[in-house]
């Protein structure tokens, strides 16, 4: 009786508060952030709280309940299967297929991108199932960064916030210059026709583009209006879409000439990797729909139904739009920037071209509209966390959304589009998107062998071991492979202790199962996807891995200075929470 009436009482405090507040205590209402002198002791007891917080992990009840009161209001379940599947379509369906196909086609792969389209989908396909347990399991809308925070503790959930944060602002000023190249393609035939050159900027950071601004400020302004509203435009476009690839996969055919397809490697087979290092890009998105399961309506059915559904039926439309592409057109003539478009024009059909160029243009639409869902879900599951202030994990009451999260995602990415070429984009995201696939199968991998307080000392001393294993093996055929080692010996080498690692915990006893829906062979599957997932980061390049490491030691210097001592505080001092609680 007592404990609800407490509850009636939070909720009408609730009520009374404006949901459009700016007070110090919305941002940080920890009490290291209360005083100069309590922030000076959080800052001299920084190494035993970061030592704490390195072994810490969450639950699957904190993340679902406890996390879910700071956003005061709940968000609407609403969305079925059948949404998911077309939230998926959207969101992966849109620059990566229209521009990076002819990049690759022609510089890093030729004929035989579609093997790249074909491995990247394989391992998309794997992470897809990774998350479609967790989504079951823990349904709630920060995604990787829940399931992370729970199997593999708050630090690194952290370094995985970051990345995801650094994914979705990165992924959405991409989006927004692809939109903008393709519009002028359409206009003048010149992908950069509306960016303002300034010659005293370094290059690629030299082209300023407001019409990448303009698209991406519409796109989550329909974002921020409601999840139901933008999942009924992303249908109707994405049935659009669905029309126009399958006229350019049937026209594509129509006209191709298998003397195209010659030399099918003329970049060997390192090129058909590295591309398909790149080309995972166009995979990127579902885990965007994968923070919906907040709102889905039933997740253990609906999760799995339209991820590894959408999943499957997009990598099989890669392949065939990749094949009729450099079946219909000459590698060495596609053009780089506006493949498709430029193709019908080369076989007579100038009419086409504007078909495809609208096509795209839609296409890369719903992907920012899902993408602007997604994102501002993350934010807020981060927010909830107290990582960054918990101002960003405020729920509109009427329309079902935080907005705050939105916006904060639509800035950055706004000012990163104005400035950035797409080129320095897709390597940075590229990273940030695989490292943390590969932590989610990692996580997986604990999940199902490591549980607090049943697994033994000897079986958890034997999990970090054969689970070193698998890492190590992976990175090891990356490194040999990335420095131009042809030998196979080392490969074997390798290939060996990645099975056996995977062998040896495919013997260990699993301490936990899924209730309603898995991943099928485990440990294999995740331990592929680990595999799968290192080696593509490490076709990257040395200025992917430069970049990641500087971002890196951005967020980890926020994290020393401010989210440490904020989720310490959660964690640890809840009576100073109850304290400021009724000053908020």
């Amino acid at each position: 009786m007592e404990a609800h009436m407490q509850e009636s009482r939070s909720e009408d405090l609730i009520q009374q508060r404006s949901y459009w507040r700016w007070r110090k205590q919305d941002f940080f209402p920890e009490f290291s952030f209360q005083s100069f002198s309590s922030y000076k002791s959080a800052l001299f007891a920084t190494c035993p709280r970061l030592a704490d917080r390195l072994l810490s992990r969450s639950s699957d009840e904190n993340e679902l309940d406890a996390g879910r009161r700071e956003s005061e209001y709940s968000m609407r379940r609403c969305l079925t299967w059948w949404d998911l599947l077309w939230l998926s379509f959207g969101s992966v369906v849109g620059s990566g297929v229209f521009v990076i196909t002819g990049q690759e086609a022609r510089t890093g792969a030729g004929p035989a991108v579609v093997l790249s389209y074909a491995i990247s989908g394989v391992s998309a396909l794997l992470s897809v199932l990774c998350y479609a347990e967790f989504g079951v399991e823990i349904p709630v809308a920060g995604g990787s960064f829940s399931y992370l925070r729970v199997e593999l503790g708050d630090f690194i959930a952290f370094i995985a916030a970051g990345n995801i944060l650094l994914e979705a602002i990165v992924g959405a000023a991409g989006l927004g210059r692809s939109w903008s190249s393709y519009l002028a393609s359409l206009v003048k035939n010149d992908s950069d026709f509306f960016r303002i050159k300034v010659d005293s900027f370094a290059k690629g950071f030299d082209l300023l583009d407001p019409v990448a601004v303009a698209v991406l400020l519409v796109a989550n302004g329909i974002a921020m209006s409601g999840t139901k509203r933008t999942s009924w435009l992303n249908l109707i476009a994405s049935v659009v879409t669905v029309c126009v690839i399958v006229f350019i996969v049937v026209v594509g055919f129509t006209h191709s000439k298998t003397s195209n397809l010659v030399p099918f490697f003329p970049y060997g087979a390192k090129g058909v990797v590295q591309s398909a290092a790149v080309v995972y890009w166009s995979y990127t998105g579902f885990d965007m729909v994968a923070n919906m399961a907040e709102e889905t309506e039933k997740p253990s059915r609906d999760i799995p139904i339209g991820l590894v559904g959408s999943m499957s039926m997009i990598t099989v439309v890669y392949c065939l739009m990749a094949l009729a592409l450099t079946m219909m057109v000459k590698y060495t003539e596609i053009d780089a920037n506006a493949a498709y478009s430029v193709a019908f024009a080369q076989i007579g059909m100038k009419w086409a071209k504007y078909l495809v160029g609208i096509c795209a243009l839609k296409g890369m639409t719903t992907s920012l509209l899902v993408g602007s869902l997604g994102q501002a879900r993350y934010t807020t599951q981060i927010a909830r966390s107290h990582m960054i202030p918990p101002w960003f994990a405020l729920v509109h009451p009427k329309t079902g959304t935080p907005i705050y999260a939105t916006l904060l995602v639509t800035i950055l990415s706004a000012i990163i589009s104005f400035f950035t070429s797409l080129e320095v984009l897709s390597s940075v995201f590229s990273f940030a998107t695989l490292f943390i696939f590969m932590l989610v199968a990692v996580a997986l991998l604990v999940r199902r062998y490591y549980v607090k307080d049943v697994t033994s000392e000897t079986g958890l001393l034997k999990f970090r071991g054969f689970l070193f294993l698998i890492i190590a093996s992976s990175i090891g055929i990356s490194a040999f492979w990335n420095a131009g080692v042809r030998n196979w010996i080392p490969y074997a080498v390798t290939g060996v202790i990645w099975f056996i690692g995977t062998l040896g915990l495919a013997l260990l006893p699993k301490h936990r199962f899924p209730k309603v829906w898995g991943v099928p062979l485990v440990p294999w599957l995740p331990s592929f996807s680990v595999a799968m997932n290192l080696f593509l980061i490490g076709s990257l390049g040395y200025v992917a891995f430069l970049r990641f490491i500087i971002c890196t030691m951005v967020m980890l210097l926020y994290y020393l200075f401010v989210g440490l001592h904020a989720t310490y505080d959660v964690a640890h001092q809840p009576q100073q929470e109850a304290k400021f609680e009724g000053e908020r």
